[in-house]
Formats: C-alpha cells, sequence, structure tokens
C-alpha cells in the first residue's frame, strides 16, 4: 500500500473514532460516506460499499472499546439498558451482517439511507429537561427498549454500522435517556453490537483485513480522546453536533440513491 493512502485512511478512522467517543456513536455514520467517496477523490481505488460496510464493522469493534473505557468512572454507564439492549442489538445485528451477503450493493445503501434519515428526524424533535435527571434515578421500558434495539441491530447489521447513530436519538427522544448516560452507554451497547455485525462480515468474507487495521490503530487513539472532550462540552452542543453530522451525511446518501 502507498503511504498516501495508508495516512488518508488512517485519517479518516481519527476523525470518525474521535466523534464516536465524543457522541456515543460507533462512527460509521461519518466513516462509511467518508470511506465510500474520499479514497477516490484522491486519487486512489474506490472501495465498494460490501468493502466499506465490512471495514466499518471491524473498526467499530475497536473505536466502542476506547470510548467505553473513558466513561467507565463518573456512574454514566446504566447497566440495566446497556443489558436490555445489548442482547437485543447483538442478536439483531448477527442476522443483518450475516444476510447482507444476499443483498446487492444498491440495496445496502439504500438501508443505510433509511436509517440515517429516521435519525435525523429524531434528533431534530425537541429534547426538554432531559439532563435534570439524577443519574441513579432513570427509568426506561424495557421491552419497548429490547424490541426497538433488535430493529435497529437488523438494519445495522446490513451497513456494517453498530447502529448507535441511531440508538442515540432513540434513547433521547423515545425512551428519556440523559445525553451524557445516553452517550457512555450507547457506547457499551455499540461494542455489543459490533460483535454480531463484525462476525457476520467476517464468516463472509466482506473485510479488506489491511485497511481495517489501519482503522483499528486510529481508533484505539482517537476514540478515548473524543470520549474525554465529550464530558467536558455542553450536552445541548453534543445534541447539535451529532443531528448536523446524521443530516448532512444523510443528505449525500439519498442524492446518491437518486
Amino acid at each position: 500500500m502507498e503511504f498516501g493512502f495508508i495516512l488518508t485512511i488512517f485519517l479518516i478512522g481519527f476523525v470518525g473514532s474521535y466523534v464516536s467517543g465524543m457522541l456515543g456513536i460507533g462512527g460509521s455514520i461519518i466513516k462509511y460516506p467518508m470511506l465510500l467517496y474520499i479514497p477516490s477523490l484522491v486519487g486512489f481505488t474506490a472501495f465498494t460499499p460490501h468493502e466499506v460496510s465490512g471495514i466499518s464493522a471491524v473498526q467499530v469493534f475497536f473505536a466502542t472499546i476506547g470510548g467505553v473505557w473513558a466513561y467507565r468512572k463518573g456512574g454514566y454507564l446504566n447497566k440495566s439498558l446497556i443489558v436490555y439492549m445489548g442482547i437485543s442489538i447483538l442478536i439483531g445485528s448477527f442476522i443483518g451482517g450475516y444476510g447482507s451477503r444476499f443483498m446487492p450493493e444498491a440495496g445496502i445503501n439504500l438501508v443505510y439511507g433509511i436509517l440515517a434519515l429516521t435519525a435525523t428526524v429524531m434528533m431534530f424533535i425537541p429534547k426538554n429537561g432531559l439532563d435534570d435527571q439524577e443519574m441513579d434515578e432513570v427509568t426506561f421500558n424495557r421491552p419497548l427498549a429490547a424490541v426497538l434495539a433488535l430493529i435497529v441491530g437488523i438494519g445495522a447489521g446490513i451497513v456494517g454500522a453498530a447502529g448507535a447513530f441511531l440508538l442515540v436519538p432513540i434513547m433521547l427522544v423515545v425512551l428519556k435517556i440523559p445525553t451524557r448516560m445516553t452517550i457512555a452507554s450507547s457506547l457499551a451497547i455499540t461494542f455489543i453490537s459490533s460483535i454480531g455485525a463484525t462476525v457476520g462480515k467476517v464468516t463472509t468474507g466482506q473485510v479488506e483485513y489491511a485497511p481495517a487495521a489501519i482503522m483499528i490503530v486510529a481508533s484505539l487513539f482517537a476514540a478515548p480522546l473524543g470520549a474525554s472532550a465529550g464530558k467536558k462540552v455542553n450536552t445541548k452542543i453534543l445534541q447539535t453536533i451529532l443531528a448536523v453530522l446524521i443530516f448532512a451525511s444523510t443528505v449525500k446518501i439519498w442524492m446518491d440513491i437518486f
């Protein structure tokens, strides 16, 4: 591999993983379009959607480990929420990751576009009073959380994402979880989800290992840095950044679909 190609992949991984740690997402909402379009724009061979989804699945696994480790103290990790949504999304992501081998590339992009559009709409719904709750007093609808996580997991497994870009709006808007608890817990849930998606992609031969390794190295550096930054930034600013990133990615994907 050329040095320029290695640097390009590393920077994509670094940016995506920093955002992952800061906003509680796996980073695929950023890295999927970046991997799909940037290499060809700077003169390298473009990845196919199948290759991008495979690389993303493996990289998210490592990015979320770094993020969870940074949030392990402070009471931000809701263990009950992580168990209920984590088990459901793991099952769903394995089904989606394995089943994606039977889908055309246009179908993978369409699923991604639908997920991103749904997340965008939810992020712009007002979320008043969320962060007035004490961390040890937070409650949620457990059956609803499990069902929604299963659905998200299937769609996310198809595109090689861990689904956090959709989990975060669900946790904020539907389950009414405070912002920082949402960010920390979604990273842990995303880590569990990425196990299913990664196994599904690896067993069906959809992973380019050299680019994936570069992304992994970048994520191990960037995700903890992003998580540390996320603890210091105002929650309204975090929500706004996430909404803008999801919206921009959604617009680009749908422009390409049509």
